[in-house]
């Protein structure tokens, strides 16, 4: 169940991090509430997370699957640069992701 929370803990930080841009410096209520809603429920999420899996492991992942997230948010919605580098990190991103998932599944 760690693995859901953390995954949902992810999906959160997306959330807010698309919100608090729409939130346009917490000028706007709506996009504002919605940033402090999910930013509240990613971090009780990740903490639900913390009870099973190593601090390294699930800080690691719930930061990455936002790193990733919001630059695919980024592009898709936001309009933001799509280029060689920027997909290039995306992809070492994930790649650490599944390291680090896996390498957490082994304990020597």
């Amino acid at each position: 169940m760690a693995w859901v929370y953390l995954v949902l803990a992810g999906i959160l930080e997306i959330i807010w991090a698309y919100m608090l841009k729409q939130s346009d410096g917490f000028s706007r209520l709506v996009p504002s509430a919605i940033t402090v809603v999910t930013m509240i429920g990613s971090f009780g999420l990740l903490s639900l997370s913390m009870r099973t899996l190593p601090l390294g492991t699930a800080y690691g992942i719930w930061t990455g699957i936002g790193a990733v997230g919001t630059f695919i948010v980024g592009i898709l919605f936001l309009g933001e640069l799509i280029s060689p580098a920027r997909i290039i990190a995306a992809i070492l991103i994930v790649g650490g992701l599944l390291l680090m998932k896996f390498s957490s599944d082994f304990q020597m």
